[in-house]
């Protein structure tokens, strides 16, 4: 057995995860995230903003010490859409050089999209393939599919983050706002369509914090608890209809709602858009609420 540790460094999150790993059997020791919203104007500058790298090289210190205390062996680190546009990237992968003492891994957005499928489906039945995995993210969102492996697969640059600083600056946001979001994004997806049958697979799989946090608001969790969420299968009525009551939201509103992480309280609105685009365009109608 190895005790190992993977970072998912993303535009918006920065997740660790510590295992114990033996052959095919897998025990979680600790899961944690921080919000550091990394990808803080790269979409505008293609560049890394300081304060966004000082918010993830702490998260990253903080991650050093607890995966210290639970005498780790391995550490892979993964960094995605933000990292992959920023001119200035070797600023942040130095930084955590200098930390963990590895290297970081940018991995282009078609190794995203497999890794994303891989964790997606490793509990689902055979008998629900093809699956159509969706990853939300803060910078990118990346289509998947396939049954026991990945046949298809297309990232497309409409994450939350990005969605908000491109079009939704106002909260709650103009209509002229959503209607220049949902171009940007319908064209995105049909991008990412030209590439990917979105709508052939036999289960849609959203993940990610967009699609659980919608999950939670759909479940109407007083508090947000990942093992409720975990499975859950949600309507596409209720998805449209939990995007459109955060566009109608002022920021207070959102921020007081018992389920949502205060690093998304400025970007769910835009995630929650695109989460309700996907599911349109799929045809895909999540069958009964959980």
């Amino acid at each position: 057995m190895s005790r190992v540790a993977a970072i998912d460094c993303g535009t918006n999150s920065i997740r660790l995860l510590i295992a114990d790993i033996a052959g095919n059997n897998f025990k979680e020791v600790l899961r944690t995230m921080e919000i550091v919203r990394l990808g803080q104007g790269v979409d505008q500058n293609k560049a890394f903003h300081p304060d966004a790298i000082d918010r993830t090289l702490k998260a990253v210190e903080s991650f050093r010490d607890q995966i210290a205390s639970k005498g780790v062996e391995k550490i892979r680190f993964c960094a995605t859409s933000a990292t992959r546009d920023a001119s200035n990237r070797n600023l942040f992968i130095d930084g955590v050089r200098e930390i963990l003492g590895i290297e970081v891994e940018v991995i282009p957005g078609e190794e995203e999209a497999e890794l994303s499928f891989i964790g997606a489906t490793k509990e689902l039945r055979q008998s629900d393939a093809p699956f159509l995995v969706v990853d939300i993210g803060g910078g990118s969102t990346e289509f998947v599919f396939g049954s026991e492996k990945v046949d298809f697969a297309k990232s497309v640059n409409i994450g939350c983050v990005r969605m908000s600083e491109r079009h939704l600056n106002t909260q709650p946001p103009s209509m002229a706002q959503i209607a220049q979001a949902i171009v940007d994004i319908d064209i995105a997806i049909t991008q990412a369509a030209a590439v990917v049958p979105i709508t052939t697979a036999k289960t849609l799989v959203a993940v990610a914090g967009t699609a659980t946090t919608v999950a939670a608001a759909a479940l109407e969790l007083t508090d947000y608890d990942r093992h409720l969420i975990h499975l859950s299968r949600i309507s596409s009525d209720k998805v449209h209809k939990v995007a459109a009551s955060f566009q109608s939201m002022s920021k207070d509103q959102i921020a007081s709602l018992g389920f949502m992480h205060p690093g998304r309280v400025d970007v769910i609105t835009a995630g929650s858009l695109v989460l309700s685009r996907i599911m349109a365009a799929t045809g895909a109608t999540g069958g009964k609420d959980r």
